[in-house]
């Protein structure tokens, strides 16, 4: 009878945590939203002003807001955010637009005012007199001239001069191509869509585009009205300018890192303290035996074989066209000598179908585990389950080969007005036109919609809402959920506020979703796997949810820092940005206890493979992801080195070394049981996983990293500009590095063909189904709560 008080008492005190846990985790995560859509409409209503009418001081006219909104689908038509970037946003290869156009205009006010005072040009002038204009630029420039009650704005004859500068630089780049990998005459001056009437003013569109330009260097050296610094928080670093880093970046890099070490204290003593981590669910000696002939397969599990495959093949046709890409900044204009290569794939749609590719290799490797696991969970096959699945399947090959003909004739210009429906719509990870768009979200809802029929019953019998199985359904929900904010950005929509909700898509849904799902997703595999107790995992899946949506959400503001949002991102930004490292940090110790489990499961535990690259995820997540990501996302870093090489470091490590990764696992794992035991092979397996892993990092730390290095340097000394000109990329340092980035490139390629040629023979080796529809399988029942 004691003894029956005793875990009578224990149970209420475990059920009392988790009722702590689920009411923390709602708050979390209606606390971090709402901060989220508050910073939202204040970027909004903070936003830099786009004026009906920009005069000079006679009055006449000198564009429009609608040649501003015009240059910007300009911008985006062609996918140069692929090739290079506005305020720090999308590519490498080329310059930064905002800093470029902000020195030539800076250059050109420079020399007007010499020679005003001088008759010389700036140039020609001495030292003192040079500080003299230099001080007059500045103070002129950041005097702000914008009219909120009549929308206008006055450019002094100096900033017309400027602007002149700028036109004819762009109609020159634009007309003869820019030496390092824009095409000559890509933008035609002739070539105005008519639907793009609406928001594009009378005027060529190398006009336009140079006005756009020209727009987003006033607002970076232009002092926000009533404040002390413009409207992009100082940015780009341009002492000419008068653009220097700003107090509040500096406090928010020390405050930061003083939170997360007081934080990390707290959340380990709260971790060890009520014990989060996940429970082994077996004794010493007891470790459970698993009979892959006797597991049951339903015919929609099967059918997942073909996903898994078709993962694989566009995981190395990516691959590939980044292979390209590396290549083309050694050989910006051809591929050894083949023009042509060049003129069918230049860096931009290359860049385009290598970040696309990748999103939809992860995407649908973790599609087709959803599908998998589905029966596992409910217990049964439904009816016609695996007609959906192949449906599913056609319209995924659909989406992706439409998609990747409609980016290259719309930034080829060859969609005239159709460009932002089937084309590219010019935003860097989302270049899917919005039919595209569209198509992707209804085979999202149609995997959730198949997802849900699998798992239906076992809902059901899980009678606590918030169980296991409720989690699992919740965050595949979420999968289809967070990308529609891709249907908030429009042609016109202004280019901080789209940068905003395009980063709910990168950041949120890439990076945060994914994360959420791949945790909860090991968890379950755990579970089934019956390594670890359920109501263990349940407990440290919550507590880890928290401190994932706890700080990633608001986290996303590091994104924001120097866009043209308001400074109040630097310190939310900067705080919780740090704070992300924290559950990553605990994830590689949770990911150590399961390689344990695995060591001592012996020579016949079936899933090595899966646990090697699960391995492989925790250790990324904390060095990609987290470290990394820390590296740049303090503000007095990120100030010098946004939109540097260090930015594709950390994306490279996290994106791969995390999400990648994981997909990996989790093709492996679903292959495993649906594929002959008698046609498996780990040996390749492990070989894969090695040379993927000492590619990645080299790729990371002996290609990226230094350039990223000699990147920021070069920013800090001579300005951010110098830093993104091809000047620098020349330089014979730079060169050799990136020259010699073949060798982990080609380690790394050579994993991921073991790993096709591996996935390809295991669609010949299929099982066959062992249960029809709506049979019974004989599998565990996660609905059923352990004591």
């Amino acid at each position: 009878m004691e003894l029956q008080r005793t875990t009578s008492s224990q149970q209420a005190v475990k059920a009392n945590k988790n009722a702590l846990l689920k009411s923390v985790l709602i708050i979390t995560i209606l606390l971090s939203f709402t901060v989220l859509l508050a910073g939202g409409y204040w970027i909004f209503k903070e936003q830099a002003p786009r004026p009906l009418e920009v005069t000079n001081e006679n009055g006449e006219v000198l564009f429009t807001k609608a040649s501003i909104m015009g240059g910007q689908a300009v911008f985006q038509k062609y996918g140069l955010m692929d090739y290079g970037t506005v305020l720090g946003h999308g590519s490498y290869m080329g310059p930064d637009y905002t800093a470029e156009a902000l020195k030539i205009y800076t250059e050109g006010m420079q020399d007007y005012k010499a020679n005003e005072k001088y008759g010389k040009t700036y140039a020609s002038i001495a030292a003192d007199e040079k500080t003299i204009i230099k001080n007059k630029v500045i103070k002129e420039m950041r005097k702000n001239r914008y009219d909120s009650s009549k929308e206008t704005m006055k450019l002094t004859a100096a900033q017309v001069f400027g602007l002149e500068k700028v036109r004819a630089y762009y109609k020159l780049v634009f007309t003869k191509g820019d030496g390092w990998g824009l095409k000559a005459n890509l933008i035609k001056e002739s070539d105005l869509p008519k639907s793009d009437r609406s928001y594009v003013a009378k005027g060529d569109q190398i006009t336009q585009i140079s006005d756009f330009f020209f727009w987003t260097a006033w607002l970076s050296s232009t002092v926000r009205q009533g404040d002390k610094i413009t409207y992009t928080n100082n940015w780009p670093y341009y002492e000419d300018a008068g653009n220097q880093l700003s107090f509040s970046a500096i406090w928010w890099s020390g405050a930061s890192i003083t939170i997360l070490i007081l934080m990390i204290g707290v959340i380990l003593y709260l971790f060890y303290r009520y014990q989060f981590g996940m429970q082994e669910a077996y004794k010493e000696g007891k470790f459970p035996r698993i009979d892959l002939r006797n597991m049951p397969v339903t015919s929609s599990q099967v059918k997942t074989g073909k996903y898994f495959t078709v993962v694989s093949v566009l995981f190395f046709v990516q691959c590939m066209f980044g292979a390209l890409l590396a290549h083309y900044y050694i050989e910006p204009e051809s591929f050894f000598g083949i023009k042509w290569i060049h003129d069918i794939l230049p860096f931009n749609i290359t860049k385009g179908y290598h970040l696309q590719l990748a999103i939809f290799w992860i995407a649908t490797a973790w599609l087709g585990m959803g599908i998998y696991v589905a029966p596992l969970v409910g217990g049964y096959e439904p009816k016609k389950q695996g007609l959906l699945v192949d449906i599913l399947f056609w319209a995924l090959v659909v989406l992706v080969g439409g998609s990747m003909v409609g980016e290259w004739l719309g930034a080829n210009g060859k969609l005239g007005n159709q460009w932002f429906l089937f084309g590219h719509t010019g935003w860097e990870y989302i270049e899917l036109g919005r039919i595209w768009q569209l198509i992707l979200i209804v085979g999202m809802l149609i995997w959730l919609f198949i997802v849900f029929r699998g798992v239906k019953a076992g809902l059901k019998r899980e009678s606590d809402k918030g169980g296991l199985i409720h989690l699992l359904f919740y965050s595949a929900i979420a999968v289809p959920a967070f990308y529609i904010f891709a249907l908030f950005i429009n042609p016109g929509t202004s280019f901080t506020f789209a940068d905003y909700w395009r980063w709910w898509i990168i950041h949120l849904w890439v990076e945060g979703i994914f994360e959420v799902f791949a945790v909860v997703v090991i968890g379950f595999l755990l579970v089934q796997l019956g390594l670890v107790t359920k109501k263990s995992t349940v407990r440290q899946l919550y507590f880890q949810l928290i401190l994932l949506l706890g700080s990633g959400v608001i986290g996303i503001g590091h994104h924001y820092y120097y866009n043209g949002s308001a400074e109040v991102w630097l310190g939310l930004g900067a705080v919780f940005s740090a704070l992300e490292v924290i559950p990553l940090t605990l994830l590689i110790l949770e990911a150590y206890e399961q390689y344990k489990m695995m060591r001592d499961g012996g020579v016949i535990f079936p899933y090595k493979g899966t646990f090697w690259f699960l391995i492989s995820v925790a250790i990324w997540n904390l060095v990609g992801a987290g470290v990394l990501g820390f590296l740049i996302n303090l503000p007095a870093v990120s100030y010098f080195e946004h939109g540097q090489f260090l930015t594709p470091t950390h994306g490279h490590a996290s994106m791969m070394g995390v999400y990648g990764m994981f997909a990996v696992a989790v093709l492996l794992y679903s292959l495993r049981n649906i594929v002959k035991p008698e046609a498996w092979n780990d040996k390749w397996i492990k070989i894969s996983c090695i040379l993927l892993n000492v590619g990645l990092a080299g790729m990371v730390f002996v290609s990226l990293l230094p350039v990223g290095f000699m990147q920021i340097k070069e920013a800090f000394y001579h300005g951010y500009a110098a830093s993104r000109s091809s000047n620098f990329l020349q330089k014979d340092i730079v060169q050799t590095i990136l020259t010699w980035r073949a060798v982990p490139d080609t380690i790394f390629l050579i994993g991921v063909l073991i790993l096709v040629l591996f996935c390809l023979k295991a669609l010949f080796n299929l099982r066959k189904p062992t249960h029809k529809d709506e049979e019974i399988l004989p599998v565990k029942d996660l609905s059923i709560d352990e004591d």
